[in-house]
């Protein structure tokens, strides 16, 4: 499907298959398998000895290596999170593609209709800017060590830097002149590979799913709103037996869609908040330019993610309610009174918002950017304090 290219590309860079369906047949593949599992063991290497770090530099005193630690380890387990309910819920997933597949607007006239083209220009223009800003991101944190070798040491000839690794674990052992420094570092960049391609294709993933959602909403809202009415009951009930039933069916494709990524979701606003507040802290204790740098980009691309997930579940709230406005628009005062009370039971639905949820726990919408804003400060001003005492 057009809409899910680019989650698909970053999944198969980690081995993972995200969905069967009519299109795309199962494919078992050992490579696929290996190369998995590979990225699971050596992400889980690089966490447990950043993990090791953390416990070795508190009772060091190490107060900002430890909060850097932290930010790492807070972004891996969004990204593992993801990746592994992805991966869990591939039944789930592949029948709500095959149910996309079966309402997808086919033909050149449906389209149209539909306005295809024009959700799909925006999604793939999302996904192309945020695959790159995440790609940029994570490039940026595994070669920024040897750039910084290059450039003050071998170059400019201002400040020896030595062979330093791009994030800070616990080694019982000098990789300074060592072969296994280059080991060390491959596993490394391998594993922030792993752990933004987990991010970034299960973020495209729910884009692509939650604008094809809006798509249906917004053509049945037209629909409704522009059917001429007349005094026919039994065409009048047609039409509206099949707008329920079309209605019915965008609903539960919501309820899936929330059962699959509803955990991830409310995982990954938890941990954002402390990685936000982590990174933030580092950026006021006064680093150097080069550091302040990719610490704004961190934190640049942290607020981008969890705002791109806020807007879709905006967009999906308001096609959802907007429904029962479409529906109040229609020439119903040409119509037969049984359709007349019929119609105040359909508008009724509608008007209780269908959301993106992170779980019970929460609505998404523009608003938890708000409220996780404001969390991630009030962290931030606890850390200030303790730092400063």
């Amino acid at each position: 499907m057009k809409f899910m290219k680019y989650a698909v590309l970053f999944y198969t860079s980690v081995g993972i298959e995200p969905y069967s369906s009519d299109s795309r047949p199962k494919k078992v593949s050992l490579w696929s398998h290996l190369l998995f599992w590979a990225n699971v063991i050596n992400l889980s290497v690089i966490v447990f000895g950043e993990v090791l770090y953390v416990g070795v530099a508190f009772s060091d005193g190490k107060f900002i290596d430890v909060v850097t630690v932290m930010s790492y380890i807070g972004f891996v387990i969004v990204g593992m999170s993801k990746m592994f309910f992805i991966w869990w819920k591939k039944t789930d997933l592949s029948n709500m593609v095959k149910e996309l597949e079966h309402i997808y607007p086919t033909g050149e006239a449906k389209e149209e209709v539909y306005r295809l083209d024009s959700y799909l220009r925006s999604c793939s223009r999302i996904s192309i800017t945020y695959a790159l800003l995440y790609s940029v991101l994570i490039w940026t944190f595994n070669l920024f060590s040897i750039m910084q070798f290059l450039l003050y040491e071998k170059w400019l000839k201002i400040r020896v830097v030595g062979q330093t690794l791009p994030y800070l674990m616990y080694l019982p052992w000098n990789v300074q002149n060592n072969w296994t420094y280059y080991v060390l570092l491959f596993c490394q960049n391998f594993a922030g590979h792993t752990s933004a391609s987990g991010q970034i294709s299960t973020d495209l993933l729910l884009c692509a799913l939650a604008t094809q959602v809006v798509m249906h909403f917004d053509y049945l809202a037209k629909v409704v709103e522009h059917q001429e009415l007349n005094e026919d009951w039994n065409e009048n009930a047609r039409f509206l037996v099949k707008t329920v039933q079309y209605h019915q069916r965008i609903l539960r494709l919501m309820d899936v869609l929330n059962e699959i990524f509803g955990i991830p979701l409310l995982l990954n606003f938890m941990v954002s908040t402390f990685v936000i507040c982590f990174v933030g802290f580092q950026m006021t204790v006064g680093v150097p330019t080069d550091i302040m740098i990719k610490l704004s980009l961190f934190l640049f691309s942290s607020l981008s993610q969890v705002y791109l997930i806020c807007h879709y579940g905006q967009l999906i709230a308001d096609a959802s309610s907007s429904l029962s406005i479409s529906a109040y628009k229609q020439n119903w005062h040409n119509a037969d009174i049984r359709y007349r009370r019929a119609l105040v039971f359909f508008i009724a639905r509608p008007q209780r918002t269908t959301y993106l949820k992170a779980t019970v726990f929460m609505n998404v919408t523009r608003s938890t950017m708000t409220d996780l804003l404001q969390v991630s400060y009030k962290f931030f001003a606890l850390l200030r304090t303790m730092y400063i005492k």
